[in-house]
């Protein structure tokens, strides 16, 4: 049975009144296993700092005199206009961070206009979550993040349940072939508790293990053989009628095959830093996708976003919207419902704030205010 709704004026914790702010105080809320979990990195943890500090060195160059009035925060997306270019990004087992987990931040997402990408991995029913997201006359999009699974029927089943509870899009993770060397997390020892699961996966077996030859590796000549390909994306695309957009990409060059293979959407991304450290900062990768692309399809971005500033810079290089994963998860460990609203909140009044202070009226104009690109 799912958890009730969470009570919908839950007291953000005393000073927390930024997004660093919330990832301070949630640090101390949650014990070490937990968090290093939900929000330490692979290896040296360096690409999960890059991500951000790739951000904040970008500069912005203000133009001032320039008319506001009548200025807003809209983008159109899959065919969508939205209130704001801000979605909350698919994470795992939310409900280690609070009791109600994927409830509260589908109830905030919902209110506050932001789209929501639900994980496989969800630990409550994307059933539940979708009767969250529906209902609201103001939400975002809606839609269901996939890891392609080797029993193609087992995937089958979970696009249909999707499709049925209402999620408009499928996001296919494509850059977890396997998991990252997540230092920081096997130190602890972390395991999930016994009362919080991937609820969607529990059906699921693993295929059982091959008989390995003299110098072969269980990676490569086993564990990999089920590894997803473009194949699999035009399999996915024929068994659905939802658009699918890839998560994890960076390469230009897999931005033009998966445009040629149908893809309705390009997440750059590299996971957040927890798989291949040292892989390159999401605002370096934009640009070049941008390039490869050319407008074809709509390109969003996530990896250490923490100013309404960062969405600007965003936008400027060329996303549609962009994605927040950690701040959202800080904010849920913090206050419920009542911290992701805040966390969601933060950012578009700090981006309002940042078009009104470079002359941007709308976010078509981004472009025109940064002061130079990524190198």
């Amino acid at each position: 049975m799912s958890p009730a709704p969470p009570p919908p004026h839950t007291p953000l914790p005393p000073g927390v009144l930024t997004l660093a702010d919330h990832e301070r105080h949630a640090q101390g809320a949650m014990n070490e296993a937990t968090w290093a979990y939900l929000c330490g990195g692979a290896g040296d943890e360096l690409t999960l700092a890059r991500n951000a500090d790739a951000w904040r060195a970008l500069e912005l160059m203000p133009r001032v005199l320039r008319p506001l009035a009548g200025g807003h925060t809209r983008v159109k997306l899959l065919g969508r206009t939205l209130a704001h270019p801000i979605l909350v990004a698919p994470m795992a087992y939310q409900r280690l961070a609070h009791p109600h987990g994927e409830l509260a931040t589908a109830l905030a997402a919902a209110a506050l206009g932001a789209g929501l990408v639900l994980s496989t991995q969800t630990s409550t029913s994307l059933q539940a979550v979708a009767a969250r997201v529906l209902p609201e006359p103001g939400r975002g999009p809606l839609w269901f993040q996939l890891y392609l699974q080797p029993d193609r029927s087992f995937t089958q089943d979970l696009v249909q349940q999707a499709e049925a509870a209402g999620f408009e899009a499928l996001v296919l993770t494509v850059d977890a072939p396997v998991q990252g060397s997540r230092d920081r997390e096997r130190r602890t020892g972390f395991q999930l508790p016994p009362d919080v699961g991937a609820v969607h996966l529990k059906g699921l077996h693993s295929p059982p293990p091959r008989a390995l030859g003299a110098g072969q590796s269980a990676l490569f000549d086993d564990l990999l053989t089920h590894a997803p390909t473009w194949d699999d994306l035009a399999w996915l695309r024929s068994i659905t009628r939802l658009p699918v957009l890839l998560k994890g990409v960076l390469h230009p060059a897999d931005a033009q095959e998966a445009v040629a293979c149908g893809a309705s959407g390009l997440i750059v991304s590299n996971h957040g830093g927890r798989t291949l450290d040292t892989a390159v900062p999401t605002a370096h990768a934009l640009p070049g996708m941008a390039q490869a692309v050319q407008g074809q399809v709509p390109l969003l971005v996530d990896g250490g976003i923490r100013r309404g500033t960062d969405v600007l810079k965003a936008m400027a290089l060329g996303a549609s919207a962009v994605l927040v994963g950690r701040p959202v998860l800080h904010g849920l460990a913090n206050a419920g419902a009542t911290g992701v609203a805040h966390v969601l909140r933060l950012l578009r009044d700090e981006l309002e704030i940042a078009m009104a202070l470079t002359g941007c009226r709308t976010l078509d104009q981004a472009p025109t205010v940064l002061a130079h690109s990524p190198g």
